[in-house]
């Protein structure tokens, strides 16, 4: 690793960090513009190379970071990012992301891809979502950093989480796995997102005309974000559940909103749902409970943090709400807090 010191930076405010070379390749989308804004100012690594998605971009600057970031983006060049990085951050089409990613890792680059090509354990279900990814290469981690974060330090690759599944499973998987979820009940996860969650590229239904003022469903029963959240809930619970799965369209340029549904044993309290959040995110600068005072986007707009409450009735109906920034916590900020994680450095470096 590149070994240029910052007298500036520290682990606790004592010894300064290693700075670790790092590059993002699909620099121009909304996330990879967010990675830049973020990189730009982290104290323990140094941007050598921001890339376009192709070899055919020509090279140019992003108004949006002028004295934030004042370098160029030029085009996609494999052989520059294998050779002159430490860390690489591919906010690529999953296609492409599929294709690059096991070269870098070969190269003995370590990848955060924020691309859903690697996020599903299950063949099968990658062949249907991500057929383009045909193998996982070794070394892999699911990077939901409060879930997975030794798998993360040690990992080559990690695949950094959707935005729907970020909010959805670091609010259901810590009551999968103390069993508090009624065998064989069904989740429903109703989750609604800001526009800039359906990327950069226009469409017929990200044009202003069409979400402003207006809600709507997609993706019912076909929304490869439900494979993600049934495979998380699945390796944390003894017990299967069915899961309804329907994300929602809202005129909002960032943020995400999950009401999840769900059955406990009747007789479950919101005391006891507290306690189990309380042991499960103890030592997790970026999750923040809420009880029963249930958070909203507002409140984590522009941040890395992942609000969750909750609700709780005698019959052992369950209501829990879960609040993210799709791009940073859902995207850019977690992509950046797993970095840290891979470095060793404090999990919050760059982001508070």
């Amino acid at each position: 690793m590149h070994t240029v010191l910052r007298p500036s930076a520290s682990r606790s405010g004592g010894a300064p960090l290693p700075t670790a070379r790092v590059a993002v390749a699909g620099a121009t989308g909304y996330t990879g513009q967010e990675l830049l804004r973020l990189l730009a100012r982290h104290p323990g690594v140094v941007v050598t190379a921001a890339m376009a998605s192709g070899a055919t971009t020509a090279v140019r600057r992003l108004p949006a970071l002028v004295r934030v970031w004042d370098g160029v983006i030029t085009p996609l060049a494999h052989e520059t990012l294998a050779r002159e990085t430490d860390v690489v951050f591919l906010a690529l089409p999953d296609a492409a992301a599929a294709e690059l990613a096991p070269a870098l890792v070969d190269a003995g680059v370590r990848v955060v891809d924020l691309s859903g090509a690697f996020r599903l354990r299950d063949a099968g279900a990658r062949a249907r979502w991500y057929p383009q990814t045909r193998h996982l290469p070794n070394g892999v981690a699911y990077g939901l950093t409060e879930r997975e974060r030794n798998a993360v330090a040690g990992a080559q690759l990690v695949a950094n989480p959707g935005c729907y599944p970020t909010a959805a499973l670091l609010a259901l998987a810590p009551l999968a796995e103390a069993g508090l979820l009624v065998a064989g009940s069904e989740i429903v996860v109703d989750a609604k997102s800001g526009v800039s969650g359906a990327g950069k590229t226009p469409s017929e239904r990200t044009h202003f005309s069409e979400c402003h003022g207006n809600l709507s469903a997609y993706g019912v029963f076909g929304h490869r974000h439900g494979a993600e959240i049934e495979q998380g809930v699945a390796a944390a619970s003894e017990a299967s559940h069915a899961l309804t799965f329907v994300p929602h369209l809202v005129p909002l340029d960032r943020g995400l909103l999950s009401t999840i549904y769900l059955r406990v044993a009747p007789g479950t309290t919101e005391e006891m749902l507290g306690e189990v959040f309380e042991r499960a995110y103890a030592d997790a600068p970026f999750v923040r409970l809420a009880g029963s005072s249930l958070p909203e986007i507002k409140h984590v707009a522009h941040t890395n943090f992942c609000d969750i409450g909750w609700r709780v009735d005698p019959s052992g109906r369950a209501v829990l709400v879960s609040v993210i920034d799709n791009l940073l916590k859902g995207a850019s900020g977690q992509a950046v807090q797993n970095m840290n994680v891979m470095l060793g450095l404090d999990e919050r470096t760059g982001l508070l």
